[in-house]
């Protein structure tokens, strides 16, 4: 899932990516700090890299409008990634 992650990171990388996890859209690396910190929201971490948490934030999909909106106030640039099957 994180390789998956990170290719299409690499393909917006002004953008924040809000990647769809089953019913949330989550956020990893700097793009997580930043919507945390931006949207107010709980930083915490999902898993390793080099022995280091990996910072993650998330929002439920069903209320993401508003994040995004909010986001784009902010000039901020967003990019979204639908989960279309298993990430695995």
């Amino acid at each position: 899932m994180m390789q998956q992650f990170l290719r299409i990171k690499a393909q917006q990388p002004d953008h924040l990516l809000f990647y769809r996890m089953g019913d949330f859209y989550e956020l990893f690396y700097d793009d997580a700090t930043q919507a945390a910190e931006l949207l107010d929201i709980t930083l915490t971490a999902r898993g390793n890299s080099n022995g280091k948490p990996i910072p993650m934030c998330g929002v439920p999909y069903h209320s993401a409008e508003r994040y995004l909106a909010r986001l784009v106030e902010l000039g901020r640039s967003v990019a979204i990634c639908e989960q279309i099957g298993d990430p695995a």
